[in-house]
């Protein structure tokens, strides 16, 4: 698998409601700047990621992303990775999302 998803291959899952976890792991202060993130999405703390990440299935596909796809989700994807999960990031983060016409909306 690819560590990186594009923003048009993340709707192409969403489109074939292939079962994913999609998680929003914007640092908290990114957050509360623009609380809106990708639909169906859960926020996680990005500096607790041992913690929640503990939680986490292994059946699902993990996508998630942050502002850019930038530091913050290569290391959670490599913490992810490291407990064996089936993780990988959007390409560009929630800034590519929208910029591909992607809808936001509250976060689960």
């Amino acid at each position: 698998m690819e560590r990186t998803i594009s923003a048009t291959g993340l709707q192409e899952l969403l489109d074939r409601n292939d079962p994913i976890s999609l998680l929003d792991v914007r640092r908290a202060d990114d957050l509360a700047r623009e609380p809106a993130g990708i639909n169906g999405a859960v926020w996680h703390d990005p500096a607790e990621v041992n913690e929640w990440s503990a939680r986490l299935g292994t059946e699902k596909e993990i996508v998630l992303y942050c502002v850019r796809g930038g530091s913050v989700s290569n290391s959670v994807v490599d913490a992810l990775l490291a407990r064996g999960l089936k993780a990988r990031f959007i390409e560009g983060g929630l800034a590519a999302w929208k910029d591909a016409g992607g809808e936001t909306g509250p976060l689960g």
